[in-house]
This record gives structure tokens, sequence and C-alpha cells, in this order.
């Protein structure tokens, strides 16, 4: 129905108000009228009370026994004197004598023709001679035909006897002034009150709707490839946060397209440079360029660029199998720091070659801990061919593997080299991130390394660390949860007597 977040908003306001006045107005317009029949019948009141005083006081001068007499000796007095008491408190108000038999003896001037003459019934006159009265909100049949405010008051003779009574009808109008004057005002307000409302609820909509619409072209601009589009952030509410997490968002957006970019251009690269090298190698030595005692050497540079290209291959389906959820770790016991030792031999003769000070710092010989043995191995490989990789020349080379709290067993991974910039920290374990982008010490790997290693070990439930500092060193941590020694191995030190390694 309503398309716009404006005219939702307006919709809204405008209904509450209208609501809200709607009820105000029937609560107002009850009290006025309440308050109106409160005047009308203290005024009415007031009228027969005066009028029936007015007559008892008579009683010194003439004689008012017979009171139908009294009024026709006096009718232009009587009927004068009613008059004013009925315009002294409001001309709605009828005022007129009855004899004990119901008769109408006399009347204000206003009414004396139409009522001069005419009975009252005499149900209402049993009533009010046996002192009920009559103080209600009803018509008097043949005498008043409109719903009126009736107040009776007894004119007596000599304190006990009745010799007449006196009528004063309200007539109660609810469509009286003060009725309209306040149903005018509560209508006047609630106009500017709704034009106040529309001005509020233009300014508050569009600044909530400006930082969406600012998200919306941005998000176009995301999606035709420009990530460079940034949202402005002004005040601290939720759509500040909204905006500020979108922005967020796209810088990690740019970031990763940046990666993406980068990891295209090493996986070209990779891919290039040894299919060269292959296709080179091998037209050489089909058109007889490289002598056949040299043919041996190389095919090995061949199937050493073929390994290289196999490795970038299953990489490649690794992340893959990864991101879809599809490889499954094989969890059971294994000795960690065997695997170390493991690690360590087979980096041996790049550890030679750098002249390195190798440090093995364990809590005992033999530490295990659950996970999956090939997933864990790729990645203590992984971090000791980097830490090898960017290394200082005769600089330290630590592995470090801990007993933690919590039942845990804690492995780091630390050297002396390089280290990470601190710009490139937060990234290191994102895809295709290579904090060497100029490939001058790592020209095999595509930056996928440490987000394999990082989605390992999150699968099994713990956490991998950085500390580095730039120029000085590096330390890669990570836990994984202690678990007990397998049978086998204990029976075969049993076998062996001492268990040594």
């Amino acid at each position: 129905m309503f398309r716009s977040v404006f005219a939702k908003y307006i919709f809204a306001f405008m209904l509450i108000i209208l609501i809200s006045f709607t009820v105000l107005t029937a609560i107002v317009g009850s009290m006025v009228n309440s308050y109106t029949m409160s005047v009308e019948a203290t005024s009415a009141q007031s009228a027969a009370s005066a009028v029936s005083k007015y007559l008892e006081s008579q009683r010194s001068l003439v004689d008012i026994s017979d009171l139908s007499a009294y009024c026709g000796t006096y009718q232009s007095e009587t009927s004068a004197f009613l008059d004013a008491i009925a315009l002294a408190n409001t001309d709605e108000i009828t005022l007129f004598i009855v004899n004990n038999d119901g008769w109408i003896i006399a009347v204000d001037n206003t009414s004396f023709r139409a009522l001069m003459g005419k009975q009252i019934p005499k149900q209402i006159m049993n009533d009010v001679n046996s002192g009920v009265g009559i103080e209600d909100l009803e018509r008097i049949e043949g005498i008043i035909d409109e719903r009126s405010l009736i107040y009776t008051s007894p004119v007596y003779l000599d304190g006990n006897y009745i010799c007449g009574t006196v009528f004063a009808c309200a007539h109660v109008s609810f469509d009286g002034g003060l009725s309209t004057v306040a149903t005018r005002t509560i209508i006047l307000a609630s106009l500017w009150v709704m034009l106040a409302a529309l001005i509020a609820v233009y300014f508050i909509t569009d600044r909530v709707t400006r930082p969406l619409k600012e998200m919306s072209r941005a998000a176009k601009s995301f999606a035709e490839g420009n990530f460079n589009v940034r949202v402005p952030v002004v005040g601290n509410d939720e759509v500040t946060e909204l905006a500020r997490a979108f922005n967020n968002m796209a810088k990690s957006l740019a970031a990763l397209d940046d990666m993406r970019n980068n990891f295209m251009s090493s996986v070209s690269h990779d891919m290039r440079t040894p299919m060269t090298t292959i296709s080179g190698f091998i037209d050489c030595i089909l058109s007889g360029a490289i002598p056949p005692e040299k043919h041996e050497h190389y095919l090995r540079v061949i199937r050493d660029e073929v390994q290289r290209l196999s490795r970038l291959v299953a990489t490649l389906l690794d992340i893959s199998r990864i991101q879809a959820g599809d490889r499954k770790f094989v969890m059971a016991p294994f000795d960690i720091c065997e695997m170390a030792r493991q690690v360590l031999i087979s980096c041996e003769q790049r550890i030679d070659g750098k002249h390195l000070d190798v440090e093995f710092d364990i809590d005992d010989d033999n530490m295990y801990v659950n996970g999956d043995h090939d997933a864990i191995y790729q990645i203590m490989y992984n971090i000791c061919d980097n830490a090898i990789k960017f290394s200082y020349d005769g600089g330290c080379l630590r592995i470090s593997v801990k007993y933690a709290e919590n039942k845990k067993v804690r492995i780091s991974v630390f050297n002396e080299g390089e280290g990470i910039p601190l710009e490139d920290q937060p990234y290191i374990f994102e895809r295709f991130y290579k904090s060497d982008r100029s490939r001058g010490k790592d020209k095999t790997g595509v930056g996928l390394g440490m987000f394999i290693a990082k989605t390992i070990i999150k699968a099994h439930g713990e956490d991998i660390t950085l500390k580095s500092e730039p120029g000085k060193n590096c330390e890669f941590v990570f836990t994984l949860p202690r678990a007990q020694a397998p049978e086998k191995h204990g029976a075969q030190q049993k076998r062996t007597g001492d268990g040594n390694v």
C-alpha cells in the first residue's frame, strides 16, 4: 500500500493523532454536556425555590390559602415575577405554578399563552403531593414536549399544608455554544498538531532514510565492481551503527577483491612459469638443442615443475573442499611432539642452508593431542616452511609444545626474521592474502596456507593467533585438545623397556 518509509510514517502519525483527538473530543464533549446540565439544574432548582419563597412571603400581606384565587387576582404581578426569575437564571427556563389539582394557574410571560389552563398528569401530581417531587431529565405530556430538567418546589401555607407547587423546567440543549466552541478548538488544535507532525516526520524520516538511500546507491556500486564508495557516518544512533558496519563491510569487500586480484595474478604467474619452463625444455629436447647427456638433468627440472603445478592444483582443490564443507576430519589421538620432530627433519636441508639455531622446547617427550593427523601435519609443515623462508640467516627457529589450561596443548612456532607488517597482520588469515607481495621471498605460495590453517584449527574447535614484531620476529600459536596415549603405544613401551625415541 505504502512504498516509502515517509508515507508509512505519515499514515501512522496521522492515524494516531486522529484517534487521539477523536477520543479527546468525545471526552471533552461529555464533560461540557455534564457541566451544562449541572448549570441548568442549579438554575432551575434556584428559580423554583425563589418563586416558592416569594409566594410564602405573601402570607403576611394577603390570603394565599386559595392559591388559584391569589394568582388570578395578582396575575400580572405573579407573571412578571416569574419572568424576572426566569431571565435572571437563564433564557432556557420555563416557570409555572400549579394548584393541588394540577391545573396551571400562573406562568412566566414567555410561556403564558401556551401553558395557561393546562393540567399536569395525575401521576406526576400524586408524586409531587406525596413529597417525591420531580428531579430528572424527562417530558410532561401535553406540557413539556422536549426532554428537560424538571424541578419542583412546594408552596407551604403554614409550614405543613401545601397549597400549590412551583415547576421549573430547564430546556437543556446539547448543541450549545460552549460545546461547539470546545469542539472547534480541539479540531483546530488537531490540525496544527498534524501540520507539526508532518514537518517533524519529514525531518525524522529524512534523517533515517538518507543513510539507507546512500547504502542502496553504494550497494549498486558494489554490484558494478566499485568498492571505493563509502556512506557518511553522522550521529550515534542505530542507523549510524548500521552505516558504520556497512562501511566496514565495504572495506572488507575491497580488501577481499584486492586479495582476489592478487590471487589471480599469483596463480596465473605460478601456472604460467612452470608451463613455460616445461614447454621450453621439451621443445629443446625434441629439437636436439639439448645434448642427450643433459636430458636427465632437464627432465628432473620438468618433473619438479610438474610437482609444483600439482601442489598448486591440490591446494586449490583443498580450499574448494573446505569452503564447500566436503573435507572430513578424522579425529584420533597422536603424538604432537613426534610430528614436530618429523617436520623439522623434513626441513633439515633448508634449516642448514640458512644456518638457523633450532630450539625444541617441550614439556614431555611424548604429548598426545586429539585431532586429524594429516590436517595438523599440513598446518605444522606450512608454518615451519614459512618460518624458515622468512628467517634471517643465523636466526632462531623455535618450536614449543606446552601443556595449557583447560586440558589443552599449546603449540607455537617462533622465528627471528622480517616479521609481518602491522597493517598486514589483521588480514594474514584471509583468503589469497600474501604479506610478501613482491614475491621476493615467497615464489611458490598463493596466499591460501594460513587461511587453510585457520579453517582447520577452527574445525577442531580451537584457535590460531599471530604475534609479530616487524623486522624482529614472528610467532604463530595454536592449541589442540589434550588426549590420552593410545593403548598400543603403552604396550610397546612395556616391550621395549625404556620407551626412548
